[in-house]
């Protein structure tokens, strides 16, 4: 089916493009309709305005310092980002690249529908540092492969939902921490459009 999708990004937005890029070429069935941003500098604003897609810078300064503790802040940032997103009635909400973990707040209002993108396998290296820990377990001697995988976001654990596609990505002796990322890179952008075209024929 055709549906909606809304992209929260934090940076250069490589996968919002390959998102838009499947819906040009026809790959992805539905319609980028907004994008949000929660640093300034992300490039994915860029992208968005050079695609016509209507997009926000949503930082969460002034939440937390206006709460008492982090918690509280965190909760009323989701929840005004969430009446942000609903304003957009999507389908599915893309976590490409969004360097914040959701509180219940927000994640209680699109349940199965959201999902993340992160480079590295199932059960593996968790967290906003996981090509570094793959290349360091590499360098140890403790793995000979890594990848990438786009699962679903129903609760506040860390990149442990239930997965929707993964794929490996073999170290070779060859490789630099550099080479091994652009390998990874270069899967992610494959993986994300066929997990969000996959889940969008389930909806």
């Amino acid at each position: 089916m055709s549906g909606r999708i809304v992209v929260l990004a934090s940076g250069s937005g490589s996968n919002l493009q390959a998102l838009l890029d499947a819906v040009a070429d026809g790959r992805l069935r539905g319609e980028v309709v907004a994008v949000f941003v929660n640093r300034r500098s992300a490039y994915a604003r860029t992208r968005a305005i050079d695609a016509g897609i209507p997009e926000f810078f949503t930082p969460m300064q002034g939440f937390v310092d206006a709460a008492v503790g982090e918690r509280p802040g965190r909760e009323a940032y989701d929840a005004a980002l969430a009446e942000q997103v609903s304003a957009f009635t999507p389908d599915v909400i893309v976590m490409a690249g969004w360097m914040h973990l959701f509180t219940n707040v927000f994640l209680d209002q699109f349940a199965g529908r959201i999902v993340n993108l992160h480079p590295a396998l199932p059960g593996t290296f968790s967290g906003a540092h996981a090509i570094d820990d793959a290349w360091s377990a590499y360098q140890a001697g403790t793995i000979d492969r890594t990848g990438a995988m786009v699962h679903l976001v129903p609760d506040e654990g860390v990149d442990d939902g239930p997965v929707l596609l993964s794929r490996e990505v073999l170290i070779s002796s060859d490789d630099t921490r550099e080479s091994m990322e652009a390998h990874i890179h270069a899967i992610e952008h494959e993986l994300l459009v066929g997990a969000v075209a996959n889940l969008l024929d389930t909806l």
